[in-house]
């Protein structure tokens, strides 16, 4: 008897599970909210020099505030006034003639700036001037919070594989908890870049360890439904995000708005379960008999585990040296463990670069920064009913490529079009992003499935680090468009399809159980269950 029985005889797919996901839908809200929230709390608003400095005590006073911007900055191409540049004295002639500008001095905003706060109370922007000269530490903030994204993803994948899901889980709260507020009330640039980093840390963890510790609970038969099910909260709460961010307008009280759910969460973990599959692969058994029985208790079917003795347990998934303890090098150690960590690494770098390379540019959209941002969470959801429907008929595999292929596509095309057909541009963007999100949620479930229990975490640790390492290099290459205007969307293109020609060279995971050794995985055994279990 494998686990798989096992579980199948507590029903796999019970009210124990519905609970548990719930329980994970509540810290799972903030992933989306942190991810994306830079498109709100960086956001540039318009702005100008502040020309007081012009003011000699003379006519300037006298002057409109029309009057004035005409004297003291220079116009753009487009007719709007400099955001970075002043006259270095007030040009009084162009109150008489506007078009003589021919050699006139100019000069660096001298006295700081002033912004337009009509859409935003508050952003980074306009709290430590992070505009013109200083616009790349902006974007830096986005770099720096992926990077401890991608941090958290190593740490918390080698603690939940060596203490358990339940305890790394808790750490991942706490440290999320008191680093995302400490950010909001961040009163220096250095100080809050700092607590964003590790930010992400924590958020690394909850994202990894809550997908690992659902489908370790949940049948073959219905991995695919609470895959997808589980991705559902990251696209209800990615449109929800803006119509958060609408009302919430000032930076700092939008991330501990946005943040609030972990108390919910933390309080909610002391009823989490651990594992079983872990705790039977760590030698645990009289730990897995206890949350074994609770499953089965709350799906009803108590007298199947009032039978089954706890030593019993230790036979159903073969465990080569319970004083074992497995950590990264692991993942190299052996030809195919190596095989599949280089290829899954790929995967997840061109999953995670073309989806942010998407979603973090909403101005590029045409539109309402907030109607651009629930347009980008709306469209996830034609993807989460494909994705439903496909991945059980033509398996992991195919759609894990196909869905990058059709990604690259369409920012191929998007590179095609011209910028005044902006209509068609939206509807490819769009598109793009639907496809993007299929590839998101298809590797988190496909990946799962490939690694075994005892390097599960590792392996999905190790993956999203390399997601990570992807989203964090987004805004350089965003940056390459100052050399060449499709330079970026030729980068993301060409990431796409390779992620998804390594993708057709990983294994099929439909319909087979879980490895739980790395011999499972370095045998390649077909682990099929019983037609009994289905």
């Amino acid at each position: 008897m494998k686990f798989e029985n096992v579980l199948a005889e507590v029903d796999g797919f019970g009210k124990f599970q519905i609970w548990l996901i719930f329980m994970m839908v509540i810290p799972r809200m903030t992933l989306p909210f942190h991810f994306l929230m830079n498109n709100f709390i960086a956001a540039v608003p318009s702005h100008r020099c502040d020309i007081s400095s012009l003011d000699d005590g003379g006519i300037f006073g006298n002057l409109s505030q029309t009057e004035k911007l005409a004297v003291g900055v220079p116009v753009q191409e487009d007719g709007t006034p400099s955001s970075c540049q002043m006259f270095t004295e007030p040009q009084y002639h162009l109150l008489l003639n506007s078009s003589n500008v021919t050699d006139l001095p100019t000069v660096s905003c001298q006295n700081g700036w002033v912004y337009d706060h009509s859409t935003f109370k508050s952003t980074l922007a306009t709290e430590w001037d992070l505009v013109c000269d200083n616009r790349r530490m902006n974007r830096a903030t986005i770099t720096i919070f992926f990077l401890g994204v991608m941090l958290g993803a190593a740490i918390f994948g080698y603690l939940s594989d060596r203490f358990g899901r339940r305890k790394a889980l808790l750490m991942s709260y706490i440290t999320t908890t008191i680093f995302a507020f400490a950010s909001a009330f961040s009163h220096h640039f250095t100080l809050f870049a700092a607590m964003r980093f590790f930010t992400g840390v924590g958020l690394s963890g909850i994202s990894i360890i809550s997908t690992v510790l659902c489908i370790e609970w949940v049948d073959i038969k219905h991995r695919t439904a609470v895959a997808i099910l589980m991705s559902m909260d990251w696209t209800v709460c990615a449109a929800l995000l803006p119509i958060v961010a609408y009302f919430v307008t000032d930076w700092r009280h939008l991330i501990a708005t946005l943040s609030t759910p972990l108390f919910l969460a933390i309080i909610c973990w002391w009823w989490l379960p651990e594992s079983a599959r872990w705790l039977i692969s760590n030698g645990k058994v009289d730990s897995a008999h206890f949350y074994l029985s609770k499953c089965a208790k709350f799906n009803h079917r108590e007298q199947f585990m009032a039978d089954l003795k706890p030593e019993f347990l230790s036979k159903v998934i073969f465990v080569e040296n319970e004083n074992r303890k497995y950590s990264y090098l692991d993942l190299v150690k052996t030809p195919r463990m190596r095989r599949l960590a280089l290829l899954t690494g790929i995967v997840w770098f061109g999953v995670a670069c073309t989806y942010y390379g998407i979603s973090l540019n909403v101005i590029g959209f045409g539109v309402n920064i907030y109607l651009t941002q629930f347009i980008y969470g709306a469209i996830e959801i034609p993807a989460k009913f494909i994705i439903f429907f496909t991945l059980d008929k033509i398996g992991r595999r195919i759609n894990q490529a196909g869905a990058l292929f059709l990604t690259g596509l369409c920012i191929f095309c998007s590179m095609l079009i011209p910028q005044e057909m902006g209509l068609y541009g939206t509807a490819v963007g769009a598109l793009g992003k639907m496809f993007a999100e299929a590839s998101f949620t298809t590797v988190y479930l496909y990946t799962t499935e490939l690694y075994p229990t005892v390097l599960r975490q590792n392996g999905l640790g190790y993956s999203s680090c390399m997601a990570r390492l992807g989203v964090s290099i987004c805004p350089l290459i965003s940056l390459l468009e100052e050399v060449w205007l499709p330079f970026p969307s030729t980068v993301f293109f060409l990431t796409a399809f390779t992620a998804g020609f390594s993708a057709l060279f990983l294994p099929e995971t439909k319909n087979i159980r879980l490895p739980e050794t790395v011999e499972d995985v370095e045998q390649m055994r077909r682990r099929s269950i019983s037609t009994s279990n289905k």
